[in-house]
């Protein structure tokens, strides 16, 4: 029996019904049955109504204390550690609508949100955030040797404990570039087991801290030092709800042209980063972000705070949903001394970062921005300053995570080879 073509214009079920009952010889594109969990059209709807009912809750009920960026994140965790949505993407099992939103919804909400920035105001906040961050990242390098001998990483790790060390420095000061970099060099790719636990783990760690960065300022502020003349509420900065800031009226000219430019700039970064691989693509963005936001017309379109925290909403799902607590459990007892590990890493970050800040009478919003940007990235940092309502503080944010990048690499390199030997 000849077997049947599925031409073009034919609906992709139907193709796959026939595929699967023998009468068609194959399918058109490349087109495979995919598993509702990992369908993109049913995550990106799972997540946009965990987005619609977080804001919900926040506008009407006591979860407004929260904010919506932990509530998002908490949520689509119980979700993926339900069953309901994928706990990651890997290159054995991708998730097609987690890699875009990583790609390219996070890139847009970094853009999105730069548009509007005062310049006049980055100076004065961006001293202090970048003190802070270079702070921080020796907080982790110290962090991460106290965790070690705390495990007895050359014991329960083995002869890489000092490779793992390094990595979890370059990703806590810069981001997965650092600690990918690291790994290649001592060829850590190799160690399956230990390398895909610290991913496990790191994506974890990075869940939890987020929610403990968006809390500590809001829990500390009445018992914070302040400096002389200052009100708590002026100290801190005004955290609200971001109702009133981000409910715009659009038109639909406005929002093709805030796709257009958006996506257009997030291609050309991409294209210019080809050229310049030395260069961080998201600090190529930021700079045509900001020659865009000199144009008037530009920097006020309608639409911008909407779509950017829709955007940056979307990226923090993703950030909850990696945070795979079966995965955990799965990897015994190198799973628990990972954790143990990481655990202490960013409690000892933490401290000694917030410690600082409470000694020198700083901003705790200041503290928590830096060490997110630290243990995070930039986006995440940028999540923190607009969850904070610090509109001051969005571009350093992007700024001190671009410094990462820079620095990470060399920073995990320094103390694997000079400092975690001292503990072998």
């Amino acid at each position: 029996m000849f077997g049947l073509d599925c031409v073009f214009g034919d609906t992709s079920m139907t193709c796959i019904l026939l595929y699967q009952s023998g009468l068609l010889q194959r399918l058109p594109f490349n087109l495979v049955p995919t598993s509702p969990m990992t369908d993109s059209i049913y995550i990106i709807g799972a997540l946009s109504a965990v987005i619609f009912l977080t804001e919900l809750l926040v506008r009407k009920t006591w979860m407004k204390h929260l904010g919506t960026a932990i509530l998002v994140i908490v949520f689509t965790a119980v979700l993926a550690n339900l069953g309901l949505l994928p706990t990651g993407s890997t290159a054995d099992n991708p998730v097609p609508a987690y890699d875009f939103i990583f790609s390219t919804i996070a890139p847009l909400a970094i853009f999105w949100l730069l548009l509007p920035v005062n310049l006049r105001d980055i100076l004065k906040a961006g001293k202090k955030l970048i003190l802070f961050f270079l702070f921080g990242s020796m907080a982790t390098a110290v962090g991460v040797f106290v965790g070690m001998w705390v495990i007895d990483g050359a014991e329960t790790i083995g002869p890489l404990y000092n490779a793992l060390g390094g990595m979890f420095v370059g990703t806590y000061t810069g981001g997965s570039v650092n600690f990918n970099s690291i790994g290649l060099h001592y060829n850590m790719m190799q160690e399956g087991v230990l390398y895909g636990g610290a991913i496990v783990v790191d994506n974890i760690i990075t869940t939890f801290w987020m929610i403990t960065t968006l809390s500590i300022p809001k829990l500390l502020s009445h018992v914070w030092p302040k400096r002389t003349g200052q009100e708590v509420s002026d100290y801190m900065g005004e955290v609200t709800m971001g109702i009133e800031e981000d409910s715009e009226t659009i038109h639909p000219i406005d929002l093709g042209i805030l796709l257009a430019l958006g996506l257009g700039s997030v291609w050309l970064s991409e294209q210019i980063g080809m050229f310049m691989p030395s260069i961080p693509t998201a600090l190529i963005l930021t700079v045509i972000a900001l020659i865009l936001a000199q144009v008037p017309q530009i920097s006020k379109l309608p639409g911008l705070k909407v779509l950017g925290m829709f955007a940056v909403y979307l990226f923090l799902c993703v950030i909850g949903a990696y945070c795979d607590l079966a995965a955990l459990g799965q990897l015994g007892s190198l799973g628990v001394s990972l954790l143990i590990f990481t655990a202490v890493t960013v409690t000892i970050h933490g401290i000694l970062v917030y410690g600082l800040a409470y000694v020198m009478k700083v901003n705790p919003v200041i503290a928590s921005i830096a060490s997110q940007a630290n243990v995070g990235g930039g986006t995440s940092a940028l999540a923190l300053a607009r969850s904070f309502g610090r509109e001051d503080l969005v571009l350093p944010s992007i700024l001190i995570g671009s410094l990462g990048y820079a620095v990470g690499t060399f920073l995990g390199f320094w103390v694997a080879e000079s400092w975690l030997p001292l503990l072998g």
